[in-house]
């Protein structure tokens, strides 16, 4: 019982510290959705990410070419590996074939880190979306490239999709146990163990920060792909001395803990409720209360989703639940559901936590890729992007194909310490930031400029895939250029828009003021004055706890009285 503690502490440290990533993807299979598209999101949330739109051509190499690999967190420099002579296009995490990649980090037995690793999780992505055609091919390619080169990164939950199939991946290194044979050193342990499942058509899945495949089947390669030596490794290690048909990867390399209920759990079954109605029996185990009670890994939708149903999925604060944050008294007078770090805290000798919800302050950016199979590739594939909190941003649809990104998204505009007026990710920051101040009333005005542009942008989409497919009936190289074109357009004038968003908001709000105004013009009296503006004042909930704190010190006397 002291070892099961003393673990759960380290991964708590480990896994949510303040550098540490805490992401959020949900998985929708083709069945499980309104067009027959495979969906996958990503919330890519660190707090020294800046959220750019990475874009990688397509590209030849000749023999012999090396690639020199970095750390996707930090950029440290972890060696160079062959080239492949020809690698595919990739916008985001998508690749022109459709297939999409994104993550979470659960961290698991931290002793299992290789240090002499090649490949981190983000390498690992990236490298493999320049490759893979398919998302079977892009697993067998993820499992291929940790085993030759070696995996630098703690555990990994990934989601990987393409126009016909959802898999979910678990991974986790070997850890570094160097030994000299012949007169080499290298680590006897290169490599990583790892499950893939096929999420069933029809079905939906997700993970967030903490493993989530148990069992699994041993022999249905068509459903479940895993590394030979992934049950023998943990028997070797001491892990894990059960039959092969009752192995558990997660329980086994990722034990659950209260920090992997309450702070990562709670985020799948908080999409999970939304999509089916018998979700209330896991309550208590996303919250912490009951880790026996464990939710299944992928459930049946009540109703079939679409991609702007995710987009508002990827906005929840846990609202209208028993931890719904603008409930009590760390949401200020404003209703804030957000919670500054740390997410665990001391008070009176005694340990307490805030919430993780899926939308949070720190997302550098976030996705839902759709991968749709009645298309030809490079138009079939729609990748919703946005930066910052996204439950103040816009999604913008931006297509596979296409040859460059708008500037306002474009890698080098700005970075997290260097401002600049021309950058998506500043302009996205500057109306959700202000908005924290006060949330209740501004976050309906980002609402509204939300709902207009995802609107315009989804009811303009089957128009824009129409002409683009009777121009790639034609010439392909033409339909490319015509889907690159409204999507750098969409996404400058979605930058242009949150600018006067966030001017508006200033002029609007100022000095804790809330102006008249009517369909975004203020008001003036009939001499051009502005109009009185409101002073809403504080609700009586906040009242009762400044009354209480402050005693008789702010009581003013009744009139009359000496």
């Amino acid at each position: 019982m002291k070892n099961r503690l003393a673990f759960a502490i380290l991964i708590l440290l480990a896994g949510f510290s303040e550098s540490g990533k805490a992401c959020t993807n949900f998985l929708v299979t083709p069945g499980a959705s309104v067009n027959g598209s495979s969906m996958i999101t990503y919330a890519a949330d660190s707090h020294v990410l800046y959220g750019e739109l990475y874009f990688r051509p397509s590209a030849d190499y000749p023999a012999g070419t090396m690639m020199e690999v970095r750390e996707w967190d930090t950029n440290k420099y972890l060696g160079k590996i062959p080239q492949i002579s020809h690698t595919f296009s990739v916008i985001g995490n998508m690749n022109e074939h459709q297939v999409a990649i994104g993550e979470t980090t659960y961290t698991g037995r931290t002793e299992l880190r290789d240090t002499t690793g090649l490949i981190d999780y983000g390498s690992l992505m990236f490298i493999t979306l320049q490759r893979a055609r398919t998302a079977r091919e892009a697993i067998n390619i993820m499992g291929e490239l940790v085993d030759r080169y070696g995996y630098y990164s703690t555990g990994e939950s990934f989601s990987i999709s393409d126009p016909h199939e959802v898999w979910i991946m678990d991974l986790i290194g070997k850890g570094t146990r160097m030994v000299t044979e012949n007169g080499k050193t290298f680590n006897k342990y290169k490599g990583a163990v790892w499950v893939a499942i096929r999420i069933p058509d029809g079905y939906v899945s997700g993970h967030a920060n903490q493993a989530r495949i148990r069992q699994f089947p041993l022999n249905d390669s068509e459903n479940c792909l895993y590394a030979p030596d992934v049950i023998s490794f943990a028997r070797e290690m001491g892990y894990y001395d059960g039959t092969d048909e009752e192995f558990s990867f997660s329980d086994t390399y990722a034990p659950l803990d209260f920090s992997g209920a309450r702070f990562c759990e709670i985020r799948v079954w908080s999409f999970f409720k939304d999509v089916n109605s018998n979700m209330g029996q896991y309550f208590d185990y996303a919250s912490g209360k009951d880790l026996e009670n464990r939710m299944p890994l992928y459930i049946k939708p009540d109703r079939k989703l679409s991609a702007r149903d995710l987009m508002n999925f990827m906005r929840d604060h846990l609202e209208d639940t028993g931890l719904d944050m603008r409930m009590d008294a760390g949401a200020g007078p404003f209703g804030l559901p957000y919670r500054w770090r740390p997410l665990s805290w001391e008070y009176d000798g005694k340990t307490y936590c805030n919430e993780r919800a899926t939308a949070t302050q720190q997302t550098g950016f976030s996705f839902v890729a759709e991968s749709r199979p009645d298309k030809p590739d490079i138009i079939g594939g729609i990748f919703w992007f946005s930066v910052d909190d996204a439950a103040f941003t816009t999604y913008v649809p931006m297509y596979c194909g296409m040859t460059r990104v708008p500037e306002a998204y474009a890698v080098g505009n700005g970075d997290l310490l260097t401002y600049s007026d021309h950058s998506a990710f500043w302009a996205f920051n500057f109306v959700s930031n202000f908005c924290y101040l006060r949330y209740n009333v501004m976050i309906e005005d980002v609402v509204k400029v939300q709902n207009e542009l995802e609107t315009k942008f989804l009811e303009e989409v089957p128009a824009i895939d129409a002409a683009a497919e009777a121009m790639y009936e034609v010439n392909p190289e033409m339909a490319r250029e015509f889907i690159t074109d409204y999507s750098v357009k969409m996404g400058n004038y979605t930058f242009r828009r949150y600018k006067e968003l966030g001017q508006f908001l200033l002029v609007k709000y100022m000095d804790g003021n809330i102006k008249k105004e009517e369909n975004g013009k203020f008001l003036r009296t009939g001499d051009g004055y502005p109009v009185n503006p409101d002073h809403p004042g504080y609700p009586e909930s906040w009242k009762k706890m400044v009354v209480k704190d402050t005693g008789k010190k702010l009581l003013m006397p009744k009139e009359g009285a000496h």
